[in-house]
């Protein structure tokens, strides 16, 4: 009887001993301290870009004046229909994205030849009324300062909204005036007028850092001198009332440095698997 109490209190004592002992051989898993706390921070999206743009505009004639002399005392005179031909342009500027969602940018575009095809309504020799046909064209070089709002976007697509300020230098080539009484010929006039735009169009992301632009633009140019006096004729000189353009555009942005929203998204974290050792 001694003896089996006396074994039972060593089984026991040696499998409180033996059982830390054998999970110790056990494997452990090491954790891993938790990630740090990172907070969302809005994306960074900045930087100087190049753009350069073609376009095709439709230009619209807001009528014009002018001045005949005579033996009786001067009088004004209006062009009673005129016209003008779509035409081609090109334009480049450099820019700035201040954040995800406003940039701006100083443009230059120089817009071809655009025909021009008019005509007046008075009296020609001996008092008989008549009807001249007029041709001349205009061609101009426009300058802005523009800024954008960036709405958003959408699998590479950014629509945008903008505006624009400036000036454009209106060049008119020589006014052909056909009647009865024969042709004359006026020299055109040229020079600065004041010039705004509004826009709207979209971009889509070809690269991380290349766009394409794709818009409409409206511009108008104030009036001023469309031609000048010829004494042949006793016209002129004549004022254009302004110019309305309205152009498809269509063209590339570079941006330089900063961040691009055309980058990829940062990949999520994701933690790591816990590392067991024996």
């Amino acid at each position: 009887m001694f003896n089996i109490k006396r074994m039972a209190v060593l089984a026991a004592l040696f499998a409180g001993l033996a059982g830390p002992a054998l999970a110790a051989d056990l494997p452990q898993p090491i954790e891993e301290a938790p990630p740090p706390v990172v907070e969302a921070q809005p994306i960074d999206v900045g930087g100087w870009y190049i753009r350069g743009d073609l376009d095709y505009h439709w230009s619209r004639f807001g009528g014009a004046d002018y001045i005949t002399y005579g033996a009786a005392p001067q009088t004004q005179g209006s062009f009673a229909t005129g016209s003008l031909k779509g035409a081609l342009s090109a334009g480049a500027g450099i820019g700035y994205q201040v954040n995800q969602y406003f940039r701006t940018d100083l443009t230059a575009d120089w817009m071809s030849k655009s025909n021009f095809r008019g005509s007046t309504v008075g009296f020609c020799g001996g008092g008989v009324p008549c009807t001249s046909v007029d041709t001349s064209s205009y061609s101009a070089l426009l300058l802005l300062a523009n800024a954008y709002v960036d709405i958003g976007t959408w699998h590479g697509i950014t629509p945008y909204v903008g505006a624009g300020i400036g000036g454009a230098w209106v060049k008119w080539d020589t006014l052909h005036n056909s009647d009865d009484d024969g042709d004359f010929f006026h020299h055109g006039g040229k020079g600065w007028r004041f010039a705004y735009a509004l826009m709207a169009g979209a971009s889509y992301c070809l690269t991380d850092r290349v766009k394409l632009d794709v818009g409409y633009r409206y511009s108008h140019i104030n009036g001023g001198k469309m031609f000048e006096y010829a004494s042949d004729s006793n016209v002129g000189p004549g004022y254009d009332r302004g110019i309305n353009v309205h152009e498809v555009r269509g063209g590339l942005r570079y941006q330089f440095g900063g961040q691009s929203d055309c980058a990829p998204p940062p990949e999520p974290y994701v933690p790591p698997e816990p590392i067991y050792t024996k």
